[in-house]
């Protein structure tokens, strides 16, 4: 068959449901295939960071396959940033770009939107994902296309194609497993011997420990363990954390979920109790420089199960994987605890207003939200970074119709203390972190999920993809949009000296949301952004609140972040040497 719909029939026989890109004329062909009656409704994007933000989301989101398919060159450089994200974190994103053909390369000469050589796009990709091919020979395409998906699949990472565009039209040969479909996409297997001694081992530790937590980490996400890392929690009954990377592996409003743990940077009550641990059992972290367990002292009393590894203190087993290893450890019956678990967060005590509020006193709350906005305003109000999460904690509670995403920067620290009901209700690029995620990909999680998402946006990040937000009438999403306006990437302000290099044009935020087709208003107010929640949630399309905040707010958490590493750092910074002497100077 014709290798463009060999594709066609491949990606729909593995479930592919959605294909996000922008057309270029490298790809104009595949692009046609992909896009024909009766097949896919491509999700088109304004620029392609952020098809590969919306292709991430959708795939975090759904945990299935994330597609996109972009020109060459031009488009597929772009795609490199976004890509890296999604390897960085375990995302499977597949990129599909097009390609000069034979005869052009043929030539010697440069090919339109070449950067070095013809094979240099090709190269990078193969540092950001996991199998990266060209399909150049129709004996093998239909083999390396299956090979490079299910690479992906198996590691949970990025993989590409290029595929030239006299290639779409070529003859290929599908081999008889492939046509048939006889084996499907799989994780991993784990050698059952290694997996059942190690579940023997970790219960008996589990047995004997007195005080046990569960670190549930993004792994658990990743490799689709949710529900046998949330039945042995179950089981066990002692106090369940996640990671900055996790949050939302484990449903937050769960009696046993105690909060986020990041190492130092914790709330104090959840870093005495991991600090109290006799055995700290940790499904699918990944060490990284934040938030992480400590590896020593704690060596001897923690339990690792991550990357096909299970680490009992100082030994390990191998060919182990966390799925499999979860299983076999609920078949030992490990012992239960019964412990009184309570969350913990950040966050001040609530303002008064706020806690009349929930104590029932809704109409003098509302009647203030109501004739306030023009006097604050005029005197230039600004609501507390601090206070806009505990508004959005109270009006999330009780609606389980919504998600959270968070966006880089102070937005990545203010949403670790969003507490949404769900499971899969939190999404976030907690660790490469690239800024201009926040919207595309709160539209990939909506096209996932079908729920309306609600993303924390500084200004800053929302001046790199916010744009994107105009796309979301034309696919009937509805997302609401909370982009803190403090004039600037705030969160360096503390730590900047020339405070001029952070400064971004004042954009009318609310202005533009009204004239991108969506409802927008600004807020000064704790009580006015409740309302404007409120009126958010019954609006026909989406909608966008900018709130004003203070140029050095911050939330909570990064107060204590930068609070913490400017310790770190003059800790570490060397003794000032002494001043040298006039005739010393002179000698030098």
């Amino acid at each position: 068959m014709a290798l463009g719909d060999f594709l066609v029939a491949y990606l729909r026989r593995i479930g592919v449901q959605r294909i996000f890109g922008i057309p270029g004329d490298l790809v104009l062909r595949l692009f046609s295939q992909l896009g024909a009656r009766g097949r896919w409704k491509i999700v088109t994007l304004s620029h392609e960071p952020s098809v590969g933000f919306a292709a991430d989301g959708y795939a975090r989101a759904t945990g299935a396959l994330g597609v996109a398919c972009v020109t060459y060159g031009a488009g597929g450089h772009n795609m490199v940033n976004a890509v890296a994200g999604s390897y960085a974190e375990h995302v499977p994103v597949l990129v599909i770009s097009g390609g000069p053909g034979d005869e052009e390369r043929k030539f010697g000469t440069l090919i339109h939107h070449q950067a070095r050589a013809i094979e240099s796009q090709l190269n990078i990709y193969r540092e950001v994902t996991a199998a990266a091919r060209l399909i150049d020979d129709p004996r093998t395409a239909a083999e390396q296309i299956d090979d490079v998906v299910r690479t992906m699949w198996r590691e949970q990472r990025p993989g590409y194609l290029e595929i030239h565009r006299d290639m779409v039209d070529r003859m290929i040969e599908v081999p008889e497993d492939i046509r048939s479909g006889a084996h499907p996409l799989e994780l991993e297997h784990s050698d059952p011997r290694r997996t059942r001694e190690a579940a023997c081992e970790v219960a008996g530790r589990l047995d004997r420990a007195q005080r046990p937590v569960v670190l549930v980490g993004i792994q658990t996400f990743r490799f689709k363990a949710q529900r046998e890392v949330l039945a042995l929690c179950e089981r066990l009954g002692a106090p369940v954390l996640a990671t900055m990377l996790s949050k939302g592996a484990v449903p937050m409003d769960h009696p046993l979920y105690m909060g986020v743990y990041m190492g130092a940077h914790s709330p104090s009550a959840i870093r005495k109790r991991v600090d109290e641990a006799d055995l700290v059992l940790d499904l699918g972290s990944m060490l990284t420089d934040i938030g992480s367990v400590p590896q020593s002292p704690m060596s001897e009393r923690s339990i690792r199960a991550v990357d096909r590894r299970v680490d009992v203190s100082f030994h390990s087993y191998t060919d182990v994987a966390l799925k499999d290893f979860v299983r076999a450890l609920l078949e030992q019956k490990p012992r239960a605890h019964r412990e009184k678990v309570a969350y913990h967060d950040n966050l001040p005590a609530a303002p008064r207003w706020l806690a009349q509020l929930s104590a029932g006193d809704r109409r003098r709350t509302r009647a203030a939200a109501a004739v306030r906005p023009a006097r604050r305003a005029a005197r230039g109000g600004t609501v507390r970074v601090a206070e806009m999460l505990q508004v959005l904690n109270h009006f999330l509670d009780g609606r389980r119709d919504f998600v959270v995403v968070a966006e880089s920067g102070d937005m990545l620290f203010a949403g670790i203390d969003v507490r949404v009901a769900g499971r899969a209700a939190y999404f976030a690029q907690g660790f490469y972190a690239s800024m201009g995620f926040g919207v595309p990909g709160a539209l990939g999680v909506e096209l996932g999920l079908g729920k309306r998402p609600i993303l924390l946006s500084g200004d800053g990040a929302f001046q790199m993809t916010g744009a994107e937000i105009a796309q979301a009438r034309r696919y009937g999403l509805r997302p609401i949009v909370l982009v803190t306006n403090n004039g600037g990437w705030g969160i360096f302000r503390p730590v900047v000296k020339r405070q001029s290099i952070l400064e971004i044009p004042p954009w009318p935020y609310a202005e533009l949301a009204r004239l991108w087709g969506g409802q927008g208003e600004r807020v000064t107010s704790g009580p006015e952004l409740l309302a404007a929640l409120e009126r958010a949630e019954r609006a026909p399309s989406f909608a966008l609140i900018e709130v004003m905040i203070g140029r050095t707010d911050l939330s909570p958490l990064s107060r204590k972040y930068i609070r913490y590493s400017s310790r770190q750092g003059q800790a570490k910074a060397p003794p000032p040497k002494a001043p040298r002497s006039r005739a010393a100077r002179r000698r030098r």
